[in-house]
């Protein structure tokens, strides 16, 4: 019977596919960069298999995301950084840190104060090397969470409306000045300014009734999905397609499904 893999058995492949002389020649020739897609990929993988509830495919994504994780590494030890021992030890010493209710003697009563207590261990642990509050927001992450997060950081040192009727309020001005650039409709850049300055202000009124954006664009979009979908299959059953109906019966056969979910 075979043995069962172990992390070391994957470190090792990954050795072996790096390797220079014997190795795969695609693997060699990769770096940071141009595996970093792959990482998000693989992250975004993970989520969509949560998504759909598939347990058979969020154990294989998770091997894939691993296997993302083993791959920075071995790239970092090969040019003398770091290698996985350094991030096991990075992490478990991060995680018990921050958990002195766990690890230590600091008493938690619920999730509520832990989640303030997390953030106040890493504002702490940032206060050595951060220059803006705004600090340690990654450049990669989609636009609305990065917008989520920035806020978020802002937030913490008192940049922010007091209650979500002010936002809302930032929100409607926000629409009229894009209304306003789309009537005048002479400058791109100006309409995608304010087309920003809308969606940064919906994130906004979004992350004070306590939503993730990101998370309520995501259903948004598989609703949207949904229902476009079976509009196409009532377009099929009466003989025709999307492309080839009016309108007015797209938007009938739009208002069927919602009253059917």
């Amino acid at each position: 019977m075979t043995e069962p893999a172990t992390i070391e058995t994957l470190l090792e492949i990954m050795v072996r596919l790096r390797d220079p002389q014997d190795g795969c020649p695609w693997d060699q020739q990769q770096d940071f960069r141009t595996i970093a897609p792959y990482t998000l990929e693989e992250a975004y993988e993970v989520v969509d298999a949560i998504d759909r509830d598939d347990m058979d495919d969020l154990q294989d994504e998770l091997g894939d995301l691993l296997f993302q994780v083993v791959y920075h590494a071995q790239m970092a030890s090969e040019a003398g950084r770091f290698d996985f021992s350094h991030v096991l030890d990075g992490i478990c010493d991060k995680m018990v840190r921050r958990h002195p209710h766990v690890f230590a003697d600091d008493a938690i009563a619920d999730a509520e104060e832990q989640t303030r207590a997390w953030e106040s261990h890493k504002e702490r642990e940032r206060k050595h090397s951060t220059v803006s509050a705004l600090d340690g927001v990654p450049l990669a992450l989609p636009a609305l969470t990065r917008a989520c997060k920035l806020q978020k950081k802002a937030s913490r040192v008192g940049f922010d409306w007091p209650d979500s009727h002010g936002v809302a309020g930032k929100v409607e001005e926000e629409l009229q000045e894009l209304r306003a650039e789309l009537v005048e409709g002479t400058d791109p850049a100006a309409l995608a300014e304010e087309a920003g300055d809308l969606l940064f202000a919906v994130v906004n009124l979004v992350r004070h009734a306590g939503i993730d954006p990101e998370t309520a664009l995501h259903q948004a979009n598989r609703k949207f999905t949904r229902r476009f979908q079976r509009v196409e299959a009532r377009c099929r059953e009466a003989g025709g397609s999307v492309s080839g109906a009016d309108l007015e019966t797209l938007d009938g056969y739009w208002e069927q499904v919602k009253r059917e979910e």
